[in-house]
């Protein structure tokens, strides 16, 4: 797949894999929801994870962080691969996951929310901040008074913090005013192209998360309906649609 943004540094060609997927299975005992799965990703690398409820996103995400069991097939990061349901492993490994309810701390501050992420090992992390101005005046406030949009730049501060290697987004929208999703979605590539995390974005708002993506897929019924370029999947509303809906698996 070929990206759509001016490369990131990492995007050569030559980069090591950050993220590969191999035939993954997910799902829950005997329903398997995500079928044979493949990904390769680089560092830097924004994808975008698209399709309609039930359609296996968040499965998904939360088999890469492990928090349910593969079903099948591999996960590797940085070329080492992980094992399943260990999320501690995951961690370790640099697979942090941002869901869709934000799991902030709502009576800590800012500061003590990132504090509270911040690895032991690491005496410094707040510097992540520098990505999120509108944070900066709110440092001795509350999680739970922030406005909706504070708290997602706050969940997505927290996840940095932990200095991923795959930060997994489940929803950025969610709960949201599309204008307020429309003024964050640039923050996921602003991320990618500052740290060098693949950035894997699940997401309702298909074309305000394909404008800052690399790379598409669609699921539907389980299997990838459309992958490629996000600017391709953009450019063609009506295979997109018909991804969406599933009607092209």
């Amino acid at each position: 797949m070929t990206a759509r943004h001016a490369p990131h540094a990492s995007h050569a060609p030559h980069a090591p894999l950050a993220l590969e997927c191999r035939g993954l299975e997910a799902g829950y005992g005997a329903l398997t929801v995500v079928r044979s799965l493949d990904l390769r990703l680089r560092p830097g690398t924004v994808v975008t994870v698209l399709g309609s409820n039930g359609a296996g996103k968040t499965t998904l995400l939360l088999t890469l962080a492990g928090l349910l069991p593969r079903l099948g097939g591999e996960v590797l990061v940085d070329g080492r691969r992980l094992p399943s349901f260990k999320p501690v492993a995951a961690a370790r490994a640099g697979l942090v996951l941002v869901p869709d309810d934000r799991a902030l701390f709502t009576t800590l501050t800012v500061e003590e929310n990132l504090k509270a992420a911040r690895p032991r090992r690491r005496a410094q992390g707040d510097d992540v901040v520098d990505l999120f101005p509108a944070l900066q005046n709110r440092w001795k406030v509350t999680a739970g008074s922030l406005s909706g949009g504070e708290q997602q730049m706050l969940a997505v501060a927290r996840a940095l913090v932990q200095r991923p290697r795959v930060l997994l987004v489940d929803e950025m929208s969610m709960g949201l005013a599309p204008i307020i999703v429309e003024q964050l979605m640039p923050l996921v590539r602003r991320v990618a192209d500052a740290t060098g995390a693949v950035v894997v974005l699940v997401e309702q708002h298909a074309q305000l998360a394909l404008a800052v993506a690399d790379e598409a897929i669609v699921l539907a019924h389980g299997q990838v309906a459309l992958a490629g370029p996000a600017s391709a999947v953009a450019a063609d509303p009506s295979r997109l649609e018909a991804a969406y809906m599933g009607t092209g698996v």
